[in-house]
């Protein structure tokens, strides 16, 4: 679903970096429009408005892995901090509002500087600022990017430990197989020497799956449909929000979550003055969320360069925390 490319990537100011986002964007829209099956990246989900809906998804009954990974974080966070050494650096792909981070924060010796990477500048700039009036001392230096691109990140501080990176959420999981691959390998590029915690969702009842991404408030859904509010905003595409509807499955034989936006009757959807015709029933893929097993998940990491290390899960195994040392 997602997009890696091998092309190295500056760090954007954030108009420049708004601007490269909004061609891409427009590029992978016209191009989910032409191809069948149709299905677009989620990274697309997360504008100003996808960002403050993700993170109310995270407060429903129903979506655990957020407060799953909070309490694994909570449990283990000196554990974590001790691998960690002192005055650690932590990049952090794909930062939303910067929660998760604070838990390792404050068990860390000396943090020495924090690098959140996403796409999504308001956002970040706003989490940013409330970051760093919790720790005043800490260098806190958003970079405003696509992170399943290479990124050249500025070179360590002056008397840092090592760079950490930090991918919580099991957003790895919205990677095919080839991507989440691929990802691993960048990531170990650019974090050579140092190492990664990753957030990875776990294999389980398909019911309670089902349930965290149909939520009976309809938040999920809202989430989903915002991706094409957005492009009527950002593209001046003309979707008809109330002739889609969300819908998330999962695909036992994948171990994977799949959302589409479906239609509802057959219509036609213009982008720069072209039509696109929507069959009744025809879906936009517009996620996946595999799942993994313990095992799995350290096999892909070694792969990719990665030294498996230490594992935490919370006791019913809903979720997992994986430290990898990355190559040197």
């Amino acid at each position: 679903m997602l997009n890696p490319s091998p092309m190295d990537q500056e760090l954007l100011a954030p108009p420049a970096a708004q601007e490269a986002a909004t061609r891409g964007f427009a590029a992978d829209m016209a191009r989910a429009l032409t191809v069948h099956p149709r299905s677009i990246s989620p990274k697309y989900f997360y504008d100003a408005r996808g960002s403050q809906l993700f993170d109310a998804i995270c407060e429903l009954p129903e979506y655990y892995p957020t407060r799953t990974e909070l309490a694994i974080l909570r449990r283990h966070a000196p554990e974590i901090a001790a691998q960690m050494g002192p005055r650690a650096e932590i990049v952090e792909f794909g930062a939303g509002s910067c929660v998760k981070v604070g838990l390792l924060l404050d068990a860390m010796e000396q943090p020495a500087r924090y690098l959140p990477i996403d796409i999504s500048g308001e956002h970040l700039a706003a989490s940013a600022a409330e970051l760093r009036g919790r720790y005043p001392a800490l260098d806190v230096q958003p970079v405003v990017a696509d992170y399943t691109q290479r990124l050249l990140l500025p070179a360590l501080l002056p008397g840092a430990g090592r760079r950490v990176g930090f991918f919580p959420g099991s957003t790895i999981g919205n990677f095919t197989p080839a991507e989440a691959l691929h990802f691993l390998q960048v990531a170990g590029q650019v974090l050579r020497g140092g190492a990664l915690l990753l957030g990875a969702d776990l294999v389980k009842d398909p019911a309670v799956l089902h349930a965290a991404y149909n939520d009976a408030q309809g938040v999920t859904a809202a989430f989903n449909l915002n991706l094409l509010a957005r492009s009527n905003r950002e593209l001046g595409t003309d979707f008809a929000l109330e002739q889609f509807a969300h819908s998330a499955f999962y695909n036992a034989p994948l171990q994977r979550i799949e959302m589409h936006l479906v239609s509802r009757c057959r219509q036609q959807v213009t982008l720069d003055g072209q039509a696109h015709a929507f069959d009744e029933g025809e879906t936009l893929h517009t996620e996946n969320s595999y799942k993994f097993t313990v095992d799995g998940l350290r096999a892909l990491a070694e792969r990719a360069g990665f030294r498996a290390g230490p594992v935490w899960t919370d006791p019913q195994r809903m979720f997992s925390l994986h430290w990898l040392q990355a190559p040197k």
